[in-house]
């Protein structure tokens, strides 16, 4: 089975410089919105389909990275120093002389189809007369597109080297959008002889049912005839349709749309293998849960080929094995990979509750709280001590069970993302708090908890530090129990009152300010 090992980008759209590796099976690329998500499987179907009408409808413009523009102004501004665009997918099959060679940046003897966008040298005269007017602007229309194997051979979407599908759920609706889909679907599962000969007898059956059908008709019409159409932009390819249980899927609704296509590739690509590799964007646009947990559960199931997702989905990224996710951030070129993380932790998140595991990655600087009661109470509490919001200091709060802390911290570790982690000392601080997290702890990970034994959980040391104001708030009325003990047996809605009618009275436990001092260091 062809599958894409490695994607090398260069000066493609956000990328002035991007290298990707990928498995064999399902790779999920997760990041915040213009971390290049979309932009790395737009330039896997760009290289596969082998289409200059596809580049040029997308337009140079769009897809030439705007440093290397801006770049371009400050030097002489001649032909010679015009940046290019060059896509390079490596690929698994080395047994194909065709596209075995060395036309690629690693300069070896590899596997692979390159696309280039450069100024065209054939207008070279006219460009640098363009470029002479002195104006910033740019000769985006003077750039020629070509498509070459990494043994120099030039190609196109008649000879294609890898079958590639896209589903995008953004555009699940679109009429064109629909009609694309049927086409790459049909175009991957039929071979060139096989859809020239078919498009054939298909002109030939409108052309027989004119003459056969129609001639009564148009023998009443005097100078004027009924046809069918039948020129290239009304042929088989464009009338195709896909259809389930007798109905179209254009027709049914957004999310079941995306299901049933997704579904239907990953079918048909294990009955046939006609499928190399799929792209999935943004899958969970438009699915109820349910439905993306029947997703997710084919997805997995599948392993006839290779499939890339990208998704801000936390379920997603989770249930596929988060040790074949692909990290991206707005600010930076450079991929994170979570390969080395222990296939426990890969494990415990595959199989733990719906979690929030995406906005974790993605942060910068997380603060891990154990229950209900803090995770309530530490957004009042960091504004007292700061003055500020969470949100102003980009600091991110996740309640995860004390149970869940380490796989959290592993994570943090392989990723360098500074988490504070906020516990209980369960009356043994050095025991639970020191000793217990010693192989997790580092420069950027920290633990942080009461050091008096005495003062065990979050709710006895509110309650202490702040007794006067619990003692009137949590007694009397229906309260029965000491003021201590109703907080200690109903955690999240004595936290809930003290937010409510306290938040700007209260005294922090001195373990929280510490936390709170060092996350932002």
């Amino acid at each position: 089975m062809q599958y894409i090992k490695k994607l090398k980008l260069f000066n493609f759209k956000k990328f002035r410089k991007f290298e990707v590796e990928f498995s064999s099976e399902t790779n999920t690329i997760i990041g915040d919105n213009e971390s290049g998500k979309s932009s790395i499987l737009q330039a896997i179907e760009l290289v596969a389909s082998g289409s200059r009408n596809k580049v040029e409808t997308i337009g140079i413009e769009s897809i030439l990275n705007k440093d290397a523009i801006a770049e371009f102004f400050t030097t002489e501004k001649s032909f010679e120093k015009l940046p290019e665009i060059h896509v390079e997918i490596y690929l698994s099959d080395d047994g194909n002389p065709d596209i075995v060679g060395k036309h690629n940046s690693d300069n070896a003897n590899l596997s692979g189809l390159h696309m280039i966008c450069h100024p065209s040298e054939d207008l070279a005269a006219e460009i640098n007369q363009v470029l002479a007017e002195g104006s910033e602007n740019f000769p985006f229309e003077y750039y020629a597109v070509k498509f070459v194997t990494f043994n120099g051979e030039a190609y196109s979407g008649y000879r294609r080297f890898l079958k590639c599908l896209t589903i995008d759920s953004s555009q699940i609706n679109s009429e064109y959008a629909n009609r694309e889909y049927t086409k790459s679907v049909y175009d991957s599962t039929v071979d060139h002889a096989t859809r020239v000969r078919l498009k054939n007898e298909y002109r030939h059956h409108k052309t027989q049912f004119k003459e056969n059908n129609l001639k009564g008709v148009n023998d009443r019409l005097g100078d004027y005839d009924f046809s069918v159409r039948s020129g290239s932009k009304f042929n088989l390819e464009t009338d195709i349709a896909l259809v389930q249980d007798q109905v179209p899927i254009d027709e049914r609704g957004k999310g079941q749309q995306c299901f049933i296509k997704t579904e239907f590739a990953l079918t048909r690509n294990a009955d046939k293998k006609a499928i190399d590799t799929l792209l999935l964007e943004e899958p969970e646009n438009h699915l109820s849960h349910s439905n993306m947990k029947r997703l997710i559960s084919k997805i997995s199931n599948s392993h006839q080929n290779q499939i890339i997702i990208a998704t801000h989905n936390s379920l997603i990224s989770t249930r596929l094995d988060l040790r074949y996710s692909i990290l991206l951030n707005s600010s930076s070129d450079s991929p994170l990979m979570l390969k080395k993380l222990s296939a426990s932790t890969a494990k415990f998140f595959m199989k733990a509750p719906d979690n929030n595991i995406l906005e974790f990655v993605l942060s910068t600087k997380v603060i891990l709280v154990e229950g209900d009661a803090e995770y309530m109470l530490l957004d009042a509490l960091y504004s007292l001590e700061t003055g500020r919001s969470l949100d102003e200091d980009s600091v991110y709060v996740i309640s995860v069970g004390g149970t869940s802390f380490k796989r959290y911290m592993e994570l943090a570790k392989t990723l360098g993302i500074r988490v504070a982690v906020i516990r209980d000392n369960d009356e043994d601080c050095q025991s639970n708090c020191v000793d217990n997290y010693e192989d997790y702890v580092a420069d950027h990970i920290q633990v942080f908890s009461d050091a008096d034994n005495t003062r065990y959980t979050f709710e006895v040391c509110m309650y202490q530090d702040n007794k006067s104001t619990c003692d009137k708030l949590f007694s009397g009325g229906s309260i029965k129990n000491k003021p201590l003990e109703f907080m200690l047996n109903n955690k999240a809605e004595a936290a809930f009152r003290l937010v409510g009618q306290h938040a700007e009275n209260l005294d922090i436990p001195s373990y929280i300010k510490q936390a709170i001092a060092w996350i932002n260091e």
